[in-house]
Formats: C-alpha cells, structure tokens, sequence
C-alpha cells in the first residue's frame, strides 16, 4: 500500500469516526435527557372523568388510587393546574388541596405511584379557569419539582400567537434545570408535526386532535398516529390521545379494538374513565397483562400498518418475537389472512401464536401465514414466537 492511499485511508476512517461522535453527541444535546418514559406512560387522567376542575380534590385522588391499586394498575395522576398567588407562585387551592401539592405528593409516592400535574404553553390553560406557564417557565418548574411532581402534561391553549416550537423549548430547559426530573408531554395537538421535533423536547406528544368516545374517532387518530411511526422510540413515544375504555360510548369489542391499537403503537395508556365505577368488563380490558406487556415491551417499537384492504398491523419485540393484529373495521363480516412476512419474520420461520385477548397459545405451529373470520368491528391479537 502506497503512502497516499494509507493516508487517504486514515483521513477517510477519521472522518466516519467524527461521523459518528458527531451524530451521538447531536442525539444528546437533542434528547430531553431525563432517563425517563424508557417505556410509555400508563396513568389516569382526572381533567377528563372529573369534568367540574372544583371536584378533583383530595379526597377524590385518595379514593382513586385505592381503587386502582386494588385493581392491580399502575396509575399516573393528571390534575388540574392549582392557583397562581400574588407573588406569581403556584400555591394550592385550600379548599381543594387543604394540606398542599406536596403533601399529596408525598401520599402518591408512599402508594408506589408517580404524580402528574397539567399546564399550558400560553396565559391560561384551555379551561381559562387556570393560568398557564407562558413567561413563568423557570418559575413553574422549579414549583414543580419542589412539590415532588413527575410528570407535566404541557397544553397549548391561549398563547401569544408564536409556534410551538418556540413556546415549548422554553418549558423543556426550565425542566432540565428544576432539579428533579419530570416526564414532560407535549400536548400540541398535532398540530405542527411534533413526531417531528418532539425528540428534542420531550418524552412524548400527541400526534393529533382530542378524541371522542366513538369508534371513528378512534379509527382515525390511529391512522394519523401510525404515519409517525419511525419517530417512536424509548424515552419519545407518540401520543394518540387518551383512552376512552369504559366510557360507555363503544361496544366491548371496540373498546378492544382500541386498547388494542394503542398498545401495539407504544401509546401511553391513560384511561379516562372514572376508575371507581369501571365496570367487570372495563377492567377485563385495561387490565389484560399479556396487552399491556406488548405495549411496555422494552424494545419500544411502535407497530405498523402493512395491508390496508383487511387490516393487518404489526411489528417486532424483545428477544425476537412479534405482534400481529388482524382487525375488520367494516360493518360486514371478513375473513382476514396475514402473511408471516407482512411484519417482518423471515421466510421459512416457523412460529408459535399466541392469543392474547383469548389468552390461548394455538396448537399448530405456523410457517407462513395466519387466518381469522371476524365479525365487523372486531380483532385477533398475536404474539408470535419463532421456533429454534
């Protein structure tokens, strides 16, 4: 080897090692490194089943988390935002929270579950009953992590006309330099494609508009939410909207068409329903560990749409394995077929399925596809494992 190719050689082998540094140091600096949201948030949401913001109190979070410990649930709580004082400091509303945020803080932990608190990127929050946090950023965060918050739910309602993406970095270092580190979601609505920006800013964002109790509603913030699927990763997930299981507005097999759905996409699962009241069947649904488990699998990538005509979504898990969802959304019976290959096992595989809303593994081992007859608006969920 000549000297000039050697040194050529070297130059080029330099660069692609500045390359690379380069790029994972961009990753830091971009990433709200935090260490959390490793997989995605699972919580309820009180601004949701407790419309009147006067009835979320304490007694109601005491009486919510008793609920849902006894029912098995790990649950992140949402509040309202509290009052702003004089001085321009959150302080508690003492009628609603007579020992204060960090009192209740304090109470949540000691349950072995996390507290979540609610804000906007602009003067008030969308009820316009609250202030928000635009102008008080530092302030509001360093509030937060005094009182023991873990997780800020960050709207964007009454702003001062400026984009996103001006408005929510601010909260982003307010966070980084709070002295505690907090989960932040980005609730933008969508509105300016944070799947592609919100990496950057925080732990997740919602892809698309508030959702209804109706299974359009669903149907289609799952279409919008798949679009963004490469952007899903751990510690940035995104964000469909809440779920609305038990809420009374769909049928038992769209509500499992919709927890479903959101957990193969790595969505948060935060139920919006009144958890003292769910009934036999909600519970069944939310609280179905073989789902959940997919939706927390630590590989943390989010599923995929692959046939459009009968549906077929699905995607890849920890220690080789896959999901497969096989789902009629028409209003008439479908048999659907899924090819192995369609989520990204190789040809020749030979697999074994599991039915995890039946929770029965199938007898015969699969080699190249899988079928089902489903009526309209209905699913199949597989977890499939390959055989050495």
């Amino acid at each position: 080897m000549d000297r000039v190719t050697w040194l050529l050689l070297l130059l080029i082998s330099s660069l692609m090692v500045v390359g690379v540094t380069s790029s994972r140091a961009s990753v830091r600096r971009n990433l709200l490194a935090n260490g959390l949201g490793k997989t995605p948030p699972m919580g309820y949401v009180f601004s949701y089943s407790f419309l009147m913001i006067m009835m979320i109190n304490i007694d109601v979070i005491h009486n919510n988390i008793c609920v849902g410990g006894t029912a098995g649930i790990t649950f992140t709580v949402i509040l309202m935002r509290p009052l702003l004082s004089k001085l321009g400091n959150l302080v508690a509303r003492n009628t609603t929270f007579p020992s204060g945020i960090k009192a209740l803080a304090d109470y949540v932990h000691g349950k072995g579950l996390k507290l979540g608190i609610y804000s906007s990127a602009g003067y008030y929050t969308c009820s316009k009953q609250m202030p928000g946090s635009l102008g008080y950023e530092e302030q509001d965060a360093k509030q937060f992590a005094s009182w023991g918050v873990d997780y800020l739910k960050y709207d964007n309602c009454y702003t001062d006309g400026s984009k996103p993406t001006i408005r929510y970095p601010v909260m982003t270092r307010a966070l980084m330099n709070a002295g505690r580190p907090i989960y932040f979601s980005l609730c933008e609505w969508g509105d300016l494609h944070p799947a592609l920006w919100g990496s950057q800013v925080g732990n997740s964002w919602r892809t698309t508009g508030d959702i209804t109790d109706n299974f359009d509603s669903v149907m289609s913030r799952a279409d919008v939410n798949v679009m963004y699927a490469e952007h899903a990763r751990p510690g940035s997930w995104n964000d469909p909207d809440m779920l609305e299981v038990g809420n009374g507005g769909m049928t038992k097999d769209e509500y499992i068409i919709h927890f479903s759905l959101w957990a193969i996409s790595k969505a948060p699962l935060l139920l919006g329903c009144d958890v003292r009241n769910m009934s036999k069947e909600t519970l069944e649904i939310v609280g179905n560990k073989e789902v959940i488990a997919i939706n927390q699998d630590p590989l943390g990538v989010q599923a995929k749409k692959v046939r459009e005509d009968v549906e077929v979504w699905g995607g890849p898990l920890s220690g080789y394995r896959f999901v497969m969802l096989l789902l009629n959304r028409n209003i008439w019976p479908a048999n659907v077929t899924a090819h192995l290959e369609d989520v990204g096992i190789p040809p020749k595989t030979v697999v074994q399925a599991r039915d995890l809303w039946e929770h029965k593994t199938m007898e015969t081992l699969l080699e190249t596809n899988i079928s089902a007859n489903l009526d309209p608006h209905t699913c199949k969920m597989y977890l499939l494992t390959p055989i050495a």
